[in-house]
C-alpha cells in the first residue's frame, strides 16, 4: 500500500467519524449516515489494499 493510498483512506475514516458525530450531535440522522457509510467505504479501500500487498510480497 502506498503511504498515499493510505493517508487517503485514513483521512475518509476519519472524516467520515467526524460527520457521524457531527451528526449525532445536532440530530441529523442523514449526516450521521453518511459519515458511517464514509468509514466503512475507507475501511474497505484499506482492506483491499492490504489484500493487494499480501499478494506481491508472494
Amino acid at each position: 500500500m502506498t503511504m498515499k493510498d493510505k493517508a487517503k483512506n485514513f483521512f475518509q475514516v476519519s472524516k467520515g467519524k467526524a460527520k457521524e458525530v457531527s451528526g449525532n450531535a445536532v440530530g441529523n440522522k442523514d449526516l450521521e449516515a453518511d459519515g458511517r457509510h464514509d468509514q466503512r467505504a475507507g475501511d474497505l479501500k484499506q482492506a483491499g489494499e492490504k489484500v493487494k500487498d499480501a499478494f506481491r510480497k508472494h
